[in-house]
Parts: structure tokens; C-alpha cells; sequence
């Protein structure tokens, strides 16, 4: 088990989530794949090439996974199919060649409202909230394709982002924009996922605000859910991730812990600004 780049910090509380599996650490690897744990890893896009519609391929034999419990963040340069990847795994393009795994399920034919059903939660980077709708409706738009009482899992998120709690009835659209990432992935949460994956959730935020979204992260991948995140501040990232994935032009040019790809002096000169 890789050592925890967390610590102590986080809500350990798994009753929102699966129970916490293992994470795996894997030494820098420059291109190629990561090497899978025994058994394969809980969520993996292997060996993806594809594009949008009939355009040309943006990914190219490109592999990204994480593990229960694990933080997996996907960084590279402006243009590198970071987003494409994490878009990819959701079924939001057409592979042309390569698969995706959930849970050891081969779901790569699946549509994305099919994969949520299967267990992904998706927030993406921009339009990710219902701005007319209050804080409490947005949570209860998240639990749309559930037969159950929520009830329990909404305070759950309340406690996970006590601010939600305290404008539960306040407008989504009024908020700012720390907060409003805060019910996005609020409402991610709500369908239970056995995989949360974000897309550039720091975009636009303060420094300051980073780190305490970085915060909230790291406490849900405390309740054992698995974090895919693809991130454009890289070294913030890769300093909570147990993996990372450098990807450039759509390939995978560098896997590690993020400890070991944060003390790469490759990537550090060529990533992460020396």
C-alpha cells in the first residue's frame, strides 16, 4: 500500500461509499502504461485511441486508472487530451481502439447516462449546476436515478461541505465559486458513486479556495470513494495524489506516485516549472 500523502486529515466515515480498498504505488515511468494491481484496478480506460466524431485521434494509446481509496490526477500541458482522457472514460467519445473497466466490468459500449448508473459520478468543468435552482434542489437533482430514501446521504454532504447546509436555500447561481464546485460535487455524491471523477475542479478559483476544494477532496477520498481528477495546477495536485498521470499530445509520457513524479527533475523541468 503506497504511503498516504494525506495523512490524518479527511472524514474517514466510509458509510457514504464503498469500504476503503488498497492503493498501489508505482515507481516514475516514463510513457507506457501503469502497471495494474492483482486483479486489475477498479476503474481503468486502457489502451485508449480515439477523437471527436470523424476528426483526427487526440488520444493515443493512452491508459489511466485508479484504486479504491487512491486520488489519481491526470495533468500535462495546455492541449494534451487531458479532459479528453477523463471524457473518454465517461463515454463521451468513441474509442477507436482500447476499453474501459468499472469494477471489473468491461463498460466501453455503455453510454454515460449508463455509467452513472453503473457508478461514475462525472462533475465537469464548467455547467455543472443548476444556477436557477437552490442549493437543496441541485442535491436532489443528483439523486434522480435513485429509489430510495436520500435523505440521509444529503446530510451526509452537508457535513462533508458545511457551507452547503448554510445555503441550502439560497439560489446555486448566487454563489461563489468555490462554493458552487462545493454543489457540484455535492451533487455528484448523491448518486453514490463508486467513482467520483473531476474536470479541472480549481478552474477559476483563488489560491486560497484551491487548497480548502483540495481539503474537501481529499475528505471524500476518505469515505473510500476513488478520485479521478484531471488538474491544470500540477504540483498542487500531484502533492495529494497517490498517482499521476503526465500525459503529452494525448500519450502517456510519465506514471508515478505524486511524490515520485514531484521529485522527478524530467518532470519538474518539464511540467511543473522547474
Amino acid at each position: 500500500m503506497s504511503s498516504d500523502p494525506y495523512g490524518d486529515r479527511g472524514n474517514k466515515d466510509a458509510s457514504i461509499a464503498n469500504p476503503r480498498g488498497g492503493s498501489t504505488s508505482h515507481p516514475v515511468k516514463k510513457g507506457g502504461h501503469a502497471s495494474a494491481a492483482p486483479g486489475g484496478p477498479f476503474l481503468i480506460g486502457e489502451g485508449m485511441t480515439g477523437g471527436y466524431g470523424s476528426g483526427p485521434d487526440i488520444l493515443h494509446d493512452c491508459t489511466i486508472a485508479v484504486e479504491k481509496g487512491e486520488i489519481a490526477v491526470i495533468v500535462g500541458p495546455n492541449g494534451a487530451g487531458k479532459s479528453t482522457a477523463m471524457k473518454a472514460v465517461f463515454g463521451m467519445l468513441d474509442l477507436r481502439a482500447g476499453h474501459v473497466r468499472l469494477d471489473g466490468e468491461d463498460i466501453t459500449a455503455l453510454s454515460p447516462q449508463d455509467r452513472v448508473r453503473k457508478g461514475m459520478g462525472f462533475v465537469p468543468q464548467t455547467n455543472n449546476i443548476f444556477a436557477s435552482m437552490t442549493v437543496e434542489e441541485n442535491l436532489e437533482m443528483g439523486a434522480f436515478i435513485r429509489t430510495d430514501d436520500f435523505r440521509g446521504t444529503m446530510e451526509q454532504i452537508y457535513d462533508l461541505f458545511p457551507i452547503l447546509r448554510d445555503k441550502r436555500y439560497q439560489a446555486a447561481g448566487e454563489l461563489s465559486g468555490g462554493q458552487r464546485q462545493q454543489v457540484a460535487v455535492g451533487r455528484a455524491l448523491m448518486t453514490q458513486p463508486k467513482v467520483l471523477m473531476l474536470d479541472e475542479p480549481t478552474a477559476g478559483v483563488s489560491p486560497i479556495v484551491m487548497d480548502e476544494l483540495f481539503d474537501r477532496i481529499i475528505e471524500v477520498a476518505r469515505t473510500g470513494i476513488p478520485i479521478l481528477m484531471v488538474e491544470q495546477n500540477a504540483r498542487q495536485a500531484l502533492e495529494i495524489a497517490d498517482k499521476g498521470y503526465v500525459l503529452v499530445q494525448g500519450a502517456n509520457a510519465y506514471t508515478g506516485t505524486g511524490k515520485d513524479l514531484l521529485a522527478d527533475d524530467e518532470v519538474r523541468k518539464s511540467f511543473l516549472g522547474g
